[in-house]
C-alpha cells in the first residue's frame, strides 16, 4: 500500500510539473535578496534610479556646455566659467555661509563638483557602482544642504535628503539589475571580490 501511494504521489507531481504548476507539497522558494519582491516594484525602483541619475547628469552637461537652462553659454565650464562660484557667493545662508563663500570658484572644488555630478549620474543611469554612488550622493547632498541651512520653507527636511535617500534605496534594493547593467556588473570577478563596488 505504501509503495502504491508513493507511485501515485510521484505521478501527481509529474502531472503538476507538466502543467507548469509546482506540486502542492513542494517547498516554497525563499525570496531572492538580490532584488525587490515583485516585477512592478523592480521596474518602479529602476525608474526611480534612472530619473535620479538624470537629475545629476543633466546639470553636469548644462554647466559644462552652457546649454542655456541654468547656465548660459558665456558661463559654461568650457568657456572658463565656474560651476560653483555663483551659487556659493549668492545662494549661501546660515552659519556656514562664510566658509563656503571663501572657497567659491576654487578650481579643486569645481573639479570635485563636476566629477561628482558626472559619476553619480552615470552610475545611477547605468545601474553600476550604486553603493559608491549612494555614498557620494549623500555626501554631496549633505554639503548642499549645509550651504542653504535654515531654508525658509522647511527648516529640517528638503529635497536634498530625499535625493540622498533615493540613491540609498536604489543601492540597497539592487535597482541596477532591472533596466541596467547591474547584474552583469555584479557578476564580474572584480565586483565579486570587492562587494562595495556593486
Amino acid at each position: 500500500m505504501a509503495a502504491t501511494a508513493q507511485r501515485t504521489e510521484a505521478v501527481a507531481d509529474i502531472t503538476w510539473e507538466a502543467a507548469g504548476v509546482a506540486p502542492r507539497n513542494a517547498p516554497t522558494a525563499a525570496p531572492d535578496p538580490s532584488h525587490a519582491t515583485t516585477p512592478f516594484a523592480r521596474r518602479a525602483l529602476a525608474a526611480l534610479r534612472i530619473l535620479l541619475g538624470w537629475m545629476f547628469l543633466w546639470p553636469f552637461l548644462d554647466k559644462l556646455f552652457g546649454l542655456g537652462f541654468s547656465t548660459e553659454s558665456a558661463k559654461a565650464v568650457v568657456n572658463g566659467g565656474s560651476p560653483t562660484e555663483g551659487f556659493l557667493k549668492f545662494g549661501t545662508q546660515g552659519p556656514f555661509a562664510h566658509m563656503f563663500d571663501s572657497v567659491a570658484g576654487a578650481w579643486w572644488l569645481d573639479a570635485v563638483f563636476m566629477l561628482g555630478l558626472l559619476g553619480i549620474g552615470v552610475a545611477l543611469i547605468a545601474g553600476i557602482g550604486l553603493r559608491i554612488a549612494a555614498v557620494s550622493c549623500t555626501l554631496m547632498m549633505l554639503f548642499m544642504y549645509l550651504v542653504t541651512l535654515q531654508p525658509a520653507t522647511n527648516p529640517i527636511v528638503d529635497s536634498h535628503w530625499l535625493m540622498a535617500i533615493a540613491a540609498i534605496v536604489a543601492a540597497a534594493t539592487y535597482a541596477g539589475n532591472t533596466w541596467g547593467l547591474g547584474r552583469r556588473w555584479g557578476s564580474t570577478a572584480l565586483v565579486r571580490r570587492y562587494a562595495w563596488l556593486r
